[in-house]
């Protein structure tokens, strides 16, 4: 039997993988959206492996699409689910349950044949927390990965991992990996997965036209008429784990008199649709809406749905003897129907991650269908080709931005704000570009080192470039001993390791000084004025709630005393710092004031006669936020 056909973009993410692999031992990402084929990528790589390979997923559906795509190279692959009811090890390629295989980790040591196993591929690999994870609701997945992979690196200490995933990000998280192979820094530097060695957008994907386009509708919370057409969900508070409680959603859902009319209007939406799925908030909301739809032409699926009615009801929804599939969290991955063709969404999705998931059930390609329309109904603010992972929309009105960095020339993307043209804020911190660093590396073995080339096969070269997250910080905060900037965050120098003096700690210590002045400043205004002599000055008045000012000057008439300008007040001031604007006057900088913004306090110290400020403190977020009262 010949070999699957593999697409460009799988065949590259193979390509990919292969030199990735060769060259270190760091775990891995492939990125590639629901419906792109992730398992014939998985099984061209265990045809490829030399040795042992161990693909797990965390529910049975996958392990069964992925062992039976590797059968369609005819190869022989076993089986390790009790879900399927096998429990098969001795092959060079295992396909298996992480449920079943941790229980089971005797199985999986040194084979006399084969010998250890070689490579481990993880299916929907963002599911991996990280492995100090106090998050409750990871915290027996976390140890159930880890284990597995503690036990086979004992086994083989050069274990390559790699995971595959439609969306690499965890809720609060951001990014489950560090690098990315465009070269920018994604995740933190101590995320289980290194590398982000291919991705294939979502975006490329519809244009090329391995996926229908998602036609996205945000039904209007109120109708003309004034009749409410969906459900409100702003006033919940997700729990520590990121998700609703059942209870609170039901206050919202339950007995709503706009459920009637969505669901009218979703069946007349659907007249000419094929395959209708829809995503309820809770089991007694789904069961609900089902009692609203056609009954010869609805099902409903929850969590404590027998296996068998699943899955008599699920063939029947393929076969289309039914139009409409209801369910409650239980179909967002592992569920093949390409005729889906529309999508209704209910229910308040709490992470991007299962927003992508609900949705890409319905972007597989199927004879006559052109797009899949989504019905939104619980106003989620996901973007599907611009996910919000990491930082969070600072503002409504917040958009990407691009921003170079003026060190390393990456072209960073932050939330921010444009007037036209030119961007006039953005949030970024640090500089997300990667650049080459030369300095010695650990051994592969050690779970700390990093990518790097080799001369060959055998060993890795410690000495040779490394490539490491730019330098260069759009906002920082000054260390008082050395002069280093670091993150606003920190709260130890990196360079020279001292404590960074606390916010609170400052203020409170200028607020016992006598000869010290404290403005929570509420405004800021900027002057052109001459001073005794007539040479123009800037003049910077800062205001505070109870009418106390303080000022600063500075001149801008030469070279030198510009670039003074830019290390004491630009560098401090700009809403979108690491920009190379340079002006040559007072009035330039007045007439671009848009573009600064004011301290949130300001400390001056009273010198003879004079004030002199001695400390501004930007994004403050402590104790003394608030006027007293």
């Amino acid at each position: 039997m010949s070999a699957p056909s593999l697409r460009p973009y799988q065949q590259q993410a193979v390509s990919r993988v292969v030199e990735h692999f060769r060259a270190s031992d760091d775990p891995a990402v492939v990125v590639l959206p629901t419906g792109s084929g992730k398992s014939l990528v998985i099984a061209e790589l265990a045809r490829l492996a030399r040795g042992r390979v161990l693909v797990l997923a965390h529910v049975r559906e996958l392990v069964e699409q992925n062992h039976a795509k590797y059968l369609a190279y005819g190869l022989e692959a076993d089986l390790f689910s009790a879900g399927l009811g096998r429990k098969e090890s001795e092959r060079q390629v295992v396909f298996g349950s992480v449920q079943s295989v941790v229980n089971s980790l005797a199985r999986f040591e040194a084979h006399d044949e084969w010998g250890a196993f070689t490579l481990l591929v993880i299916d929907e690999c963002h599911r991996i927390p990280p492995p100090a994870s106090d998050d409750a609701r990871h915290s027996k997945a976390s140890s159930s990965y880890h284990r597995v992979i503690a036990h086979l690196r004992k086994h083989n200490p050069r274990l390559k991992v790699l995971g595959l995933t439609a969306t690499p990000y965890r809720l609060g998280q951001g990014f489950i990996y560090h690098r990315h192979h465009h070269g920018m820094v994604r995740g933190d530097a101590e995320s289980f997965f290194q590398d982000c060695v291919f991705e294939q957008p979502l975006r490329l994907m519809v244009k090329q036209g391995y996926l229908v386009a998602p036609k996205r509708v945000d039904a209007a919370l109120y109708a003309e008429d004034g009749r409410q057409t969906r459900y409100d969900f702003s006033r919940l508070v997700p729990g520590r784990d990121g998700g609703f409680e059942e209870a609170e959603l039901n206050r919202v859902v339950q007995g709503h008199r706009a459920t009637p009319g969505i669901i009218a209007e979703v069946v007349e939406q659907a007249r000419e649709r094929c395959g209708v799925m829809i995503f309820a908030a809770t089991v007694a909301h789904a069961e609900e809406i089902v009692g609203y739809l056609p009954a010869e032409q609805a099902a409903l699926i929850v969590g404590s749905t027998p296996t068998k009615e699943r899955e008599r009801l699920l063939a029947s929804f393929k076969a289309r003897e039914i139009k409409y599939l209801v369910n409650v969290a239980v179909l967002t991955t592992g569920f093949d129907a390409p005729h889906v063709d529309l999508i209704a969404i209910l229910r308040p999705t709490e992470s991007v991650s299962l927003y992508q998931q609900i949705v890409g059930r319905g972007l597989r390609l199927s004879p006559g269908k052109e797009d899949c329309l989504i019905l939104d109904y619980a106003g989620n603010p996901w973007d599907l080709y611009a996910p919000e992972v990491g930082e969070p929309r600072p503002d409504s009105d917040a958009e990407p931005v691009q921003v170079e960095c003026p060190e390393c020339g990456h072209a960073n993307l932050f939330w921010g704000k444009r007037d036209g043209d030119l961007v006039i804020e953005h949030h970024g911190r640090r500089c997300q570009g990667l650049v080459f660093s030369h300095r010695a590396r650990h051994h592969a073995n050690d779970s700390n080192h990093r990518a790097r080339p080799r001369a060959n096969d055998s060993e890795p070269n410690p000495d040779a470039s490394v490539m490491e997250q730019c330098a260069f910080r759009f906002r920082f905060k000054v260390c008082d001993q050395c002069g280093a900037e670091n993150d606003i965050a920190a709260r130890a120098c990196h360079q020279c390791g001292e404590r960074m003096v606390d916010p609170d700690d400052k203020l409170k210590a200028a607020l016992r000084l006598k000869e010290a002045k404290v403005l929570r400043v509420s405004g800021m205004q900027l002057q052109a004025v001459l001073n005794g002599r007539g040479m123009p000055r800037l003049k910077v008045t800062y205001h505070d709630e109870d009418g106390a000012t303080l000022d600063e000057w500075f001149a801008l008439e030469t070279p030198e005393q510009r670039r003074a300008f830019t290390l004491a007040f630009l560098r401090y001031h700009l809403r979108a710092p690491g920009s190379d604007w340079q002006p040559r006057s007072a009035d330039e900088v007045i007439a671009d004031e848009q573009r600064l913004k004011a301290p949130d306090f300001v400390v001056g110290r009273k010198v003879g006669r004079y004030w002199q400020i001695r400390d501004k403190l930007f994004d403050y977020k402590g104790r003394y936020r608030k006027a007293d009262g």
